[in-house]
């Protein structure tokens, strides 16, 4: 007797491997955010500054905020962090999802920030800046 071949269980395995590939990134990527947060988050308000998207009165105070939210990353439900970067989920293809919560942080949350004078940009710009510096982290 032939083997059917059903279509649809190979493409199940195809996205459920693709789903486990991204899985394997994101904690990955969560994993170096947390070991390096002090060093990513001085780069991210560098390059923020120098591409003019924040405007602050204490880039001391900016970074350690950013330090925070970067250790914070790997204890947060994953419910918390897909209802947080909703809003600007289809901003690019592929996108990093870490960089995605970064910007949506930047902002919703940042800009209310006493130390914060002004945010400058639209969404993917900010995502972009974001994106360069996280970038590093990604594996590839």
């Amino acid at each position: 007797m032939a083997r059917h071949i059903n279509p649809s269980n190979a493409t199940n395995k195809t996205i459920d491997a693709i789903d486990r590939k991204r899985e394997r990134e994101r904690q990955f990527m969560l994993k170096k955010a947390r070991e390096t947060a002090p060093e990513l988050a001085v780069s991210l308000v560098q390059r923020l500054l120098d591409q003019h998207i924040i405007e602050t009165n204490s880039i001391h105070t900016i970074q350690e905020i950013m330090a925070k939210q970067f250790q914070r990353l790997g204890d947060m439900e994953e419910f918390d962090m897909q209802f947080k970067v909703a809003p600007i989920r289809n901003l690019t293809p592929d996108p990093n999802v870490i960089s995605l919560y970064v910007t949506q942080f930047i902002i919703e949350d940042l800009i209310e920030h006493p130390n914060i004078q002004d945010v400058f940009g639209d969404d993917l710009e900010i995502y972009r800046a974001v994106d360069s510096v996280l970038n590093r982290i990604r594996p590839r």
